[in-house]
């Protein structure tokens, strides 16, 4: 396995059962969250309190923010895998989902025409489902080649203005290829590389909320 050409993304290559969770009800909650990804969601290499999906439910109750956070996340999901999913997170019942996927196909040398056009379908069935999209950016090392690199690092923010969803540009930022940030594998992060891109992360998902609840007033 090719991992180590991979600095900044997610290389466990196995395929895991989406996660058997009930849809949260909206009795309890403003609204629901589905952090939708692959192991860099999933939070492989940490305790289930340390991934972002978690921190993230932390970090907004304690800023007042009554939403649910679903982690559905799923090491060695490729592009492909999450549209084939996609019913099963719309079962969920989602308000806003956090969508970070492609790093596995770049491991793969997956072409990069194939991966935007499954991103691309991904967001446009979330949004016809009226869901507010944050779509986390990922990006390969040049030793994948310069023109690989240099079309697969151009989906995101292709996409993103597109569809005008709310883009972070790089889920890894500040964390990727720091030791100490990310556990022994150098590509995963740790509880420390977890906790700064929650960080950085909420700002977004912030932005979601108020967007969610000025169509939810309009209504």
């Amino acid at each position: 396995m090719l991992c180590p050409l991979l600095l900044f993304t997610a290389c466990d290559t196995s395929s895991e059962p989406a996660p058997k969770t009930q849809p949260a009800t909206k009795k309890k909650y403003e609204g629901i969250i589905v952090a939708l990804g692959d192991s860099l969601t999933a939070g492989l290499g940490v305790e289930q309190e340390e991934n972002y999906p978690t921190l993230l439910q932390q970090k907004l109750t304690e800023q007042g923010y009554s939403f649910k956070v679903i982690n559905a996340g799923v090491s060695g999901e490729t592009s492909s895998g999450t549209l084939s999913r996609l019913n099963w997170i719309l079962s969920q019942n989602p308000d806003i989902v956090i969508l970070e996927i492609g790093a596995n196909d770049g491991l793969r040398g997956i072409d990069p025409a194939l991966v935007e056009n499954n991103i691309a379908d991904i967001l446009q069935k979330l949004q016809e489902k009226e869901i507010e999209v944050v779509l986390a950016g990922m990006q390969m090392v040049w030793n994948l080649g310069e023109q690989y690199t240099t079309s697969f690092n151009a989906i995101y923010p292709r996409l993103a203005d597109q569809f005008g969803v709310i883009f972070m540009p790089f889920f890894l930022e500040s964390v990727a290829a720091e030791p100490k940030l990310n556990t022994a594998d150098g590509i995963h992060p740790n509880a420390e590389g977890y906790s700064i891109i929650t960080d950085n992360l909420v700002p977004y998902v912030t932005q979601a909320i108020e967007r969610f609840r000025k169509k939810d007033d309009s209504e």
